[in-house]
């Protein structure tokens, strides 16, 4: 799961949807530093990403990956799910996605001086150009992915990642397909956690 999916399925007040989003920036033990609903947020980012990399559905999915690139097939396949959601937006929530993603960058740019580096940076460039609802076009995942693949240029198996939206494209159909039958079944599991099962 990529940032559109962790929002959606925090609880969504501001304090949840900043631990959603954390969760791929803090590392670690979560300390008291953080409130407990933010805390709680990061946590269950994590349970999220554990019962997500177990499922079947996402482990067919990134079997579909092609060798060159299957050392990065959880993050292609994360990508792709957050493409789908945005896709399908309408049948998972009653906000408009553009609606809900101003949501999503008002919580980061209230906190923007009090989030990892890495987020700081990351937070202005995602409002500016809107990252969420672009990802509801595959320009908008192929974008993101290219991003990711200039970030990581010094690591020589990230060249990789140049063109890989053509893996979305040639199985678009399959994943597609995985997406909306893993989906249902990641937000049961998701609404069945405490806070305290999610650590």
């Amino acid at each position: 799961m990529n940032y559109l999916a962790h929002a959606f399925l925090s609880q969504q007040s501001p304090e949840a949807i900043l631990g959603a989003l954390l969760g791929d920036f803090v590392k670690g033990e979560v300390g008291s530093e953080y409130p407990t609903t933010v805390r709680d947020a990061i946590l269950l980012h994590r349970r999220i990403d554990r019962y997500t990399d177990a499922h079947p559905l996402h482990r067919a999915c990134c079997a579909m990956i092609s060798p060159p690139r299957r050392l990065f097939a959880p993050v292609l396949v994360d990508m792709f799910y957050d493409h789908f959601l945005a896709r399908h937006w309408a049948d998972y929530h009653p906000l408009p996605l553009t609606q809900f993603a101003q949501q999503v960058y008002a919580v980061l740019l209230a906190h923007q001086a009090e989030l990892p580096p890495r987020l700081q940076w990351v937070a202005p460039r995602m409002a500016a150009d809107d990252w969420l609802s672009a990802y509801a076009q595959v320009p908008g995942i192929e974008a993101a992915l290219d991003g990711i693949a200039r970030r990581l240029g010094r690591y020589r198996r990230a060249a990789a990642l140049h063109g890989a939206i053509d893996e979305l494209t040639l199985h678009y159909v399959d994943f597609e397909r995985h997406f909306r039958d893993y989906f249902p079944q990641l937000i049961a599991h998701t609404q069945t956690l405490t806070p305290k099962q999610a650590a």
